[in-house]
Order: structure tokens, then sequence, then C-alpha cells
């Protein structure tokens, strides 16, 4: 058993990514309070207010990040709320919250300009949010693709963070931390953060002081998400996945130990002989 090829610990490992593509584990997934609590507040938004969908994360953190932003749009396009997106990162991210918007609004039946819009990328984001508290035309003049905000329907309305009843914040990095300081605690729009795994542990600390509604942690925080929508989808699946190559880990750590220590009993009963 010590001396056993590591590639069949590979070939183990592949299997259990591969076989619930193909077979779905479906393991139960625990919804956290943080999880439930930011699923309330979305519910309990009105029908067809505005909202902000932001999409602060690198292309290098997509299969954590756009899990949690897919059901957001899902869940807020649910509600009929017009939905705002942009983003503080310029790589690759306007690009993403078109595709995810289009996509979901595309299962909704929702109109571009009519019931979301894309501001997509302006640099300096603390000018950039503090400008919003003003006026979002002045700062975004045009959306993604340069059209206008004054030919888009939907931004007839708009003209800062008054007419904002939540912002929703997917990110891997500490931009959340200036939408925390400086939108939430400067003009009292609730958010919620959807948070890559490695980086929620920062921000239970917000939820505890009440500036953010709830908290949404990696993959399984999608997937708590997914099962509170009642949609189980690629979050849900991710986990059926990590859920069993940890399983497989653990195998492997028991039975390694169990080896080593059989082993070295056996050596020392060949030494006494």
């Amino acid at each position: 058993m010590e001396q056993i090829d590591r590639r069949w610990v590979y070939l183990l490992v592949g299997l259990a990514v591969v076989i619930p593509f193909i077979i779905p584990m479906k393991f139960p997934v625990s919804v956290s309070p943080e999880a439930q609590s930011f699923y309330d507040a979305v519910e309990a938004l009105p029908d067809s207010c505005t909202v902000m969908l932001v999409f602060d994360y690198y292309p290098s953190t997509v299969a954590e990040t756009e899990p949690m932003a897919v059901v957001g749009a899902r869940h807020l396009f649910r509600k009929h709320c017009k939905i705002i997106t942009l983003t503080n990162i310029p790589y690759g991210a306007p690009s993403m919250a078109e595709s995810v918007t289009r996509r979901v609004a595309a299962e909704t039946g929702k109109e571009y300009g009519k019931d979301f819009v894309n501001l997509g990328y302006k640099y300096g984001y603390v000018s950039v949010l503090k400008g919003m508290g003003q006026s979002i035309e002045s700062i975004f003049p045009t959306d993604n693709s340069g059209t206008p905000l004054s030919e888009l329907p939907m931004m007839d309305s708009i003209t800062n963070y008054r007419q904002i009843s939540f912002i929703f914040e997917v990110a891997d990095n500490a931009t959340a931390d200036y939408w925390i300081s400086i939108v939430n605690a400067g003009y009292g729009v609730p958010m919620g953060v959807a948070m890559t795994a490695v980086m929620a542990p920062k921000y239970y600390a917000y939820v505890g002081s009440k500036q953010i509604v709830g908290l949404l942690g990696g993959m399984k925080g999608a997937a708590e998400y997914e099962i509170l929508l009642g949609q189980p989808d690629t979050a849900f699946r991710g986990m059926d996945i990590q859920s069993l190559v940890h399983f497989l880990i653990i195998a492997f750590v028991i039975v390694g130990n169990i080896a080593f220590f059989v082993g070295r009993a056996q050596r020392r009963k060949g030494r006494a002989a």
C-alpha cells in the first residue's frame, strides 16, 4: 500500500470530478443564516424596483463567482427588478456582466434598455462610487456599448443612489470594502456581498454590524442561494464534485495512515525476530 503508484490516486481524483457530471450525487447542502438573510432581503424588495448588480471579479475566479452572479440575476429578474450592472474591474468584467445578464434575460423574457442596462467599467473606483451619489449619468454618460443613457428608457427616472433599492456585490477582492464604506455608509443603500470562499471570512463582521444584509461565500454560497431560489444549477453540481473529492481525500488520509502504522508494526516485528 505504501508503494502504490501515485497515478492511481490521480485517476481516482479524476473519476471523482467526472462522475458527478454523469450521475448527479445530490449531496445535501445546508443553508447558512447569512445566505438565508441575503435571500430574504432580496425577496423583500418591492417588485419592479431598481437594483445594482456589481461584477467586481476577475476572469480567474469565474468558477466561484459567476454562479453567484447568475443566481442573483435570476432572483432579481424573478422579482421584476430593473438591473443596472457595472464593474470596477477592467479585465473582462464588463463582457462577463453582459454575458450573464443577457443569458438570464433570455430565460426570463427581459429586454435590454427596459429591464436591464450594463454601464460597463470606469477607472477610479473611489471617485466613481462617490460621483454616482450625485449623478450616475455624469460618471457613465453611455452604457457599455456606447449608447447614451438618455436613449435607454429604463434610465429615464434614475439619477443617483436615491433611486437604487439594493446593491448585489459579487467580488473576489477588496472593492467590496469601498462599496460598504462609501455607498452603504454614506448613502444608506442596502447591500449584500457575494465573495470567493477565501475572502468571505473577513465579511462576517460586516454582517454582524448590519452594514450588509447577508453574505454568500464561494461555490457553497452560490449553491445555498440556488436551493433557496428553487433552481439548483452549476454551483449545486459543483458542490457534488467538491464533496466527493473531499470524501476521497479523507479516505486517502485514513488508508495512508493505516498503511503507515501497519507497516511500521511489521518492520518492528521483523527486527525483533
